[in-house]
C-alpha cells in the first residue's frame, strides 16, 4: 500500500471517485466528438442527414452568445449552458431532431483594451481566449454540434454581417406595405413622378448628391449629423441603450455627453409599431415584454404647429385637449430653430439680436442679448446627462429666446424658452407648456413668473385660479373649462371627447393632426473603434456613400499600428472622436470599380466600425447553415428549423436562454434585423426567438476588510458567526462572482475535485433556474454522494462488476415499481418544463429508495434510473449504460415512459367540513365517485357525532379531496 492510498480505496478500488469521474468523462467526451453524437442533420444541403432523423419533430435550442474573456469561466457562467444542454438531451431522448450549438461573440471592447495595454493584436488574444473557453466548456460535457459553431471575428462570418448591413442600407420602409422594400422601388416612384421630390423638381433634374440626400431620408441605414451620446473617456459614441440611467457609459461608467456628429444609424423607429405589436405572440417573460414596451414607448396624441414669424414650432402632445391652457413654450437647447445663435449667425434661428421691449429680468439670465443668453445656456446644458436634465431639480433653469409663438387656438402670443428638461430625443424637442396641469411646467412657470390658465376643472375643491394652487392639477377624469375661441369650444366636454374634437379641428385647418409618437430612437450604429466589423461603404469625391458590391465582401479589418481610439479627459465634453482605422491611409483611400458603370474611381472608406451588437443580431441564422459561401442561409434550411408553425406564427428559435440584462439591447436589435430580412424575402421567420427564458445568477459572498477592499473568499474563516481574514474581522455581503471580487470559483476546480457530472447536478439542483442563488462549495458534495450511491446501485465497488438482478418486472415489488414510475412521470415533466432542481430531487428519491431496499437492483429498474439521470449527468449515465450491456449511446436512447397504473396514489386524503370547519379526514381511493364519497363521509362516526341528528340542507362534494356539509 502506497503512502497516498487509503484503506478504503484498497477495499473499494472501483468506487466512484473524482479520479474515476475524470477518466469516464474524458473517454466519453472523446467518443462523442469522434462519433459525431451531437451532429444535427439539416433537411437539405451540405449538412443534410438521415431522412428518418430529419422527419422527427425538430427543436432549435440556443444560449446567448458568450464573449471569450481572458479570465476564462467561473462557475456562474455555465449555468445557462448546462440548463440548455439538459433540456436538449431530454428532447433528443423524446424523439426530436435537436440543433444545439454554441459560438463566440468576439468583437468588442475588452480585447481592444487588452491590445492597447499589451500590444497584442486583438485577434491573437481573442482566439487564445476562445481556445481556453472551448476547453472549459468541453469538460462540462455539453452536447453541442461542433460543425455549426461560429465566431463573429471570422471574415467568413462577418462577410454576411456586412451583407445584411447592405440589405438594410439598400432598403426603405414603405408605410403602405407596412414592410421594408428595396430602395430601387422608391427610386422608381420618384422617377415616375408618383412620389414628389421635397421641392417638387423632377427626379431627372436632381444632381447625384441631391438624390443621395433625399434617399438618405428614407434608407433604413443612413448617415446623418445628429445628437449622439459622446463618451470622451471611451473615445466613442454610444447607443441610447448603452447609456445607464445615471447618464454614464454601461462599460467603464464614464460620463456621457450630447454632441452633434455624423454617424451611421439604423431606422429601427420605422418598425416601432410592429416591434410592439408582435410581442404578443412571443413566449417571453412578461417582465421582458414590459421593458421592451416601455422602451418603445408608444403614445397617442397630436402634432400641433405654433407659428413663429416665418417659421413654426411643431410639438407633439398627448393632451391636445389642454391647448387653450398653453401659456408659453419650451424648446430643447439642441433644437434646430435656435442652433447657431451662439456664434451670432441668425440663419435658421428664431433668436433675435435684442430683447423685446418689456422682457422680464428673470427671463434673461442676466445676459445683454438673447443670443448671448441662449449660447451660454446651451453650453451649460451640454455638460449634463439626460438623466440629470430630467431629474426633478428643486430649481428650474432656462432662458427666454426672445421669440414669441402664436397659440393656434387663441392667437395669443406666448413666449418661447429653452430649458434642459426638454430633450430632443423625445417627440419634436419642443413642448407647449400648460403649467396649470403639468407639474414640471407649473414649477417652471412659478420660477419665471409666467401666467397659468386652468382649462381642466379641478375635482378636489381647489377652485379654478392657479395663483392659489400649490401644485398642478393633472387628471383625465374632469371637464374642460376656459377653452372657447372664435371657431371652436371645448367647454363642458370630457377629456376624451375634447381630444377628438380639437384633433379634427387642427387637421381641417392643416395646422396639426392626430399622430402616434414613440420613445424609441433610431439605433446609433457607429463606433470609433478598431476591433469591430468594417462598414462595406465608400465615399466618392462629393461625399456620397456607395455600397461595396457583394463580390468585394468580406471587407477585412486592416492592420494598424495603434489600436486605441483617442480618448480624452472623461469630463471634457468639448472633444471629437478620432478613429484607429483612419491611421491606415493605404486602406482608407482606394481606387475601385464598383460595377456601377462609372469605372475605376477614387474613394474613401468609412473609418468607423460596427458596434459589438452587430454580429449577435443574426447568429441564430448562421448556426443553421454555417458553411454556406453563397447565401446567408439556405431558405429551405431556415424554413425547416425556424419557419412559422402551429403555436409559433412568427417562427423563430424554439428555446433561447440568457440573461435579462439584454432586454432592450440585443433582443430588440435582433428582432429588428429579423423583420427586415423577413420583409426582403431572405427568411421565413419574422421573429428570431419564439421562447425566451431568463436564467438567474449564481452569486457568491464578497468579503471586505476595514478598507473596503475585497479579500480572497477561500481564505476567510468563520468563527462564532463572524468572519476573519488573516486574523482581522471582515464584512460579508452576497453579490456577484468575479475575479476582481476575489470570490470566483472556476469549473476546473470543481471538476478536478468532484467531476463534471457533479458540477452539472449541483448547478441544476441549487434552486429554480430563473432565480439567483448563492454558490456554496461545501454543498457540492451532496450531488457527488448522489452519484456515488447511483454507481453502487449498479456496480460492485470491490470488483467493478455489474450487480443488477435479471428478474421479470412481475417479480419486482409494488413499492419499487410505484417509486420508479412516479419518478419517470415527474422527472419527464420537470425536464420538459426546465424544472431541473425538482427533477434531481425525484431522481434522488428513487435512488435512495433503491439503496434502502437492499439486495441487487432489478436490471429494468436500474436501466430506467440511468436513463432518467442521463440528461443531467451524461458521462456517468453513458458509462453505466454501457456496463449494463448496451452498445448504443444513451444520448439517443428513448426516455422512459411511465405506467399510469403506478403513477396514481393508492389513496388520497379527503377533508370533511361542516359549516366550513374540518370534522374528519378520510383516506379514499383517487378514483372514488362523488356519490360514494358522500356516502362514506356521512357514515363517518366523527361526522355523525358532529351533526348530532341535525337535518342536512346541502352536501358539496369535490371528489376525491373535499366534502362540505351544510346543515339545515
Amino acid at each position: 500500500m502506497s503512502e497516498t492510498t487509503t484503506a478504503a480505496e484498497v477495499a473499494a478500488p472501483h468506487r466512484y471517485t473524482a479520479a474515476l469521474a475524470a477518466d469516464i468523462e474524458a473517454r466519453w467526451q472523446d467518443f462523442w466528438e469522434k462519433d459525431g453524437t451531437y451532429e444535427a442533420p439539416n433537411a437539405s444541403g451540405e449538412l443534410a442527414g438521415a431522412p428518418e432523423l430529419v422527419a422527427r419533430p425538430k427543436k432549435f435550442i440556443m444560449d446567448m452568445f458568450p464573449y471569450p474573456s481572458g479570465a476564462g469561466l467561473h462557475v456562474g457562467h455555465p449555468l445557462g449552458f448546462i440548463a440548455t444542454d439538459v433540456y436538449a438531451r431530454h428532447q433528443r431522448m423524446t424523439g426530436h431532431n435537436v440543433l444545439h450549438t454554441l459560438g463566440f461573440d468576439a468583437f468588442g471592447l475588452p480585447a481592444e483594451q487588452y491590445a492597447v495595454q499589451t500590444g497584442t493584436h486583438p485577434r491573437v488574444s481573442t482566439e487564445a481566449n476562445i481556445v481556453n473557453m472551448r476547453r472549459q466548456l468541453r469538460r462540462l460535457g455539453l452536447g453541442h454540434d461542433p460543425r455549426r459553431s461560429v465566431e463573429t471575428i471570422d471574415p467568413a462570418y462577418y462577410k454576411w454581417t456586412q451583407w445584411i448591413f447592405l440589405q438594410i442600407f439598400n432598403s426603405w420602409y414603405d408605410p403602405e406595405a407596412d414592410a421594408a422594400r428595396p430602395i430601387d422601388t422608391l427610386v422608381a416612384q420618384f422617377e415616375a413622378g408618383t412620389r414628389p421630390t421635397p421641392d417638387g423638381r423632377p427626379w431627372a433634374e436632381l444632381g447625384v448628391t441631391e438624390r443621395a440626400d433625399i434617399l438618405g431620408e428614407y434608407r433604413l441605414a443612413y448617415a446623418s449629423d445628429a445628437p449622439v451620446n459622446w463618451c470622451p473617456g471611451l473615445g466613442t459614441v454610444l447607443a441610447n441603450e448603452e447609456v445607464t440611467a445615471e447618464g454614464r457609459s454601461e462599460r467603464g461608467n464614464y460620463p456621457v455627453f450630447k454632441a452633434k456628429l455624423r454617424q451611421w444609424n439604423m431606422r429601427i423607429t420605422a418598425y416601432a409599431d410592429r416591434l410592439l405589436r408582435d410581442l404578443d405572440a412571443l413566449d417571453w417573460p412578461e417582465a421582458i415584454k414590459l421593458q421592451q414596451r416601455n422602451w418603445i414607448g408608444r403614445s397617442e396624441g397630436a402634432r400641433v404647429d405654433f407659428p413663429v414669424g416665418d417659421d413654426k414650432i411643431t410639438v407633439f402632445t398627448t393632451r391636445q385637449d389642454t391647448l387653450f391652457g398653453a401659456t408659453y413654450m419650451v424648446l430643447a437647447p439642441e433644437h434646430p430653430l435656435i442652433a447657431g445663435s451662439e456664434n451670432g449667425d441668425n440663419t435658421g434661428t428664431i433668436v433675435p439680436g435684442a430683447w423685446p421691449e418689456g422682457t422680464h429680468d428673470v427671463w434673461t439670465g442676466g445676459h445683454a442679448t438673447p443670443r448671448e443668453a441662449v449660447a451660454a445656456y446651451r453650453k451649460q446644458a451640454a455638460a449634463k446627462s439626460d438623466l440629470e436634465r430630467q431629474a426633478e431639480a428643486k430649481d428650474k433653469t432656462g432662458v427666454f429666446t426672445g421669440a414669441f409663438a402664436a397659440n393656434p387656438v387663441s392667437g395669443e402670443q406666448v413666449p418661447v424658452f429653452i430649458a434642459d428638461y426638454v430633450l430632443m430625443g423625445y417627440g419634436t424637442g419642443a413642448i407647449m407648456a400648460v403649467p396649470a396641469h403639468d407639474t414640471r411646467d407649473f414649477a417652471f412657470a412659478r420660477a419665471f413668473e409666467l401666467p397659468m390658465r386652468c382649462v381642466v376643472e379641478p375635482t378636489d375643491g381647489r377652485g379654478t385660479d392657479p395663483a392659489t394652487w400649490d401644485d398642478a392639477f393633472a387628471s383625465y377624469d374632469a371637464k374642460i373649462v376656459n377653452s372657447s375661441g372664435d371657431s371652436i369650444s371645448l367647454d363642458g366636454l370630457g377629456v376624451t371627447e375634447a381630444k377628438a374634437k380639437i384633433t379634427d379641428w387642427l387637421a381641417e385647418r392643416g395646422i396639426g393632426e392626430g399622430t402616434v409618437n414613440f420613445r424609441l430612437r433610431d439605433w446609433l450604429f457607429s463606433r470609433q473603434r478598431y476591433w469591430g466589423e468594417p462598414f462595406p461603404i465608400v465615399y466618392d469625391e462629393d461625399g456620397v456613400a456607395h455600397a461595396l458590391p457583394e463580390s468585394m465582401l468580406p471587407l477585412e479589418l486592416p492592420e494598424v499600428e495603434d489600436y486605441s481610439p483617442r480618448t480624452f479627459d472623461p469630463d471634457d465634453a468639448d472633444t471629437q472622436p478620432e478613429t484607429p482605422l483612419s491611421r491606415n491611409e493605404d486602406w482608407v483611400n482606394v481606387e475601385l470599380d464598383l460595377g456601377d458603370g462609372r469605372g475605376v474611381r477614387r474613394y474613401r472608406r468609412e473609418t468607423n466600425t460596427m458596434p459589438n451588437w452587430a454580429g449577435s443580431c443574426w447568429y441564430e441564422l448562421r448556426y443553421l447553415d454555417p458553411r454556406n459561401d453563397d447565401a446567408l442561409v439556405d431558405p429551405a434550411v431556415e424554413q425547416y428549423w425556424m419557419g412559422p408553425r402551429d403555436g409559433q406564427p412568427a417562427g423563430g428559435v424554439d428555446l433561447y436562454v440568457g440573461g435579462a440584462e439584454h432586454a432592450v439591447l440585443h433582443l430588440l436589435y435582433a428582432r429588428f434585423w429579423s423583420k427586415v430580412l423577413h420583409d426582403l424575402g431572405h427568411v421565413s421567420s419574422s421573429e428570431p426567438f419564439h421562447k425566451l427564458y431568463n436564467q438567474g445568477m449564481i452569486q457568491a459572498f464578497v468579503y471586505r476588510d476595514s478598507r473596503g477592499i475585497a479579500v480572497p473568499a477561500a481564505e476567510v474563516e468563520e468563527r462564532d458567526g463572524a468572519y476573519y481574514y488573516q486574523g482581522d474581522k471582515v464584512s460579508r455581503l452576497l453579490g456577484k462572482m468575479g475575479k476582481s471580487l476575489k470570490n470566483a470559483v472556476t469549473p476546473d476546480e470543481i471538476c478536478a475535485e468532484y467531476g463534471a457530472d457533479t458540477l452539472r447536478l449541483y448547478e441544476m439542483a441549487m434552486g429554480p433556474l430563473d432565480v439567483s442563488r448563492p454558490w456554496d462549495t461545501r454543498a457540492v458534495v451532496g450531488q457527488y454522494r448522489l452519484l456515488q450511491r447511483l454507481w453502487r446501485n449498479v456496480v460492485d465497488e470491490a470488483t467493478g462488476e455489474v450487480t443488477v438482478a435479471d428478474v421479470p418486472e412481475s417479480d419486482i415489488d409494488v413499492d419499487t415499481l410505484r417509486a420508479l414510475h412516479k419518478a419517470i412521470d415527474g422527472v419527464g415533466q420537470d425536464l420538459a418544463n426546465l424544472r431541473f432542481n425538482t427533477a434531481i430531487a425525484k431522481v434522488t428519491e428513487l435512488n435512495n429508495h433503491l439503496t434502502k431496499t437492499g439486495g441487487p437492483v432489478p436490471r429494468t429498474v436500474a436501466e430506467r434510473l440511468v436513463l432518467l439521470i442521463a440528461p443531467l449527468a451524461p458521462h456517468i449515465a453513458e458509462e453505466l449504460w454501457r456496463k449494463l450491456g448496451h452498445t448504443d449511446s444513451v444520448v439517443h436512447a428513448d426516455f422512459p415512459v411511465a405506467d399510469p397504473a403506478y403513477v396514481v396514489n393508492e389513496t388520497v386524503t379527503c377533508v370533511v367540513q361542516i359549516k366550513g370547519k374540518v370534522k374528519a379526514r378520510l383516506e379514499v381511493a383517487p378514483s372514488i365517485s362523488d356519490a360514494d364519497l358522500e356516502a362514506t363521509a356521512l357514515a363517518e362516526p366523527a361526522v355523525v357525532a358532529a351533526l348530532n341528528g341535525a337535518d342536512i340542507r346541502k352536501v358539496i362534494v369535490r371528489a376525491p379531496k373535499l366534502v362540505n356539509i351544510v346543515p339545515a
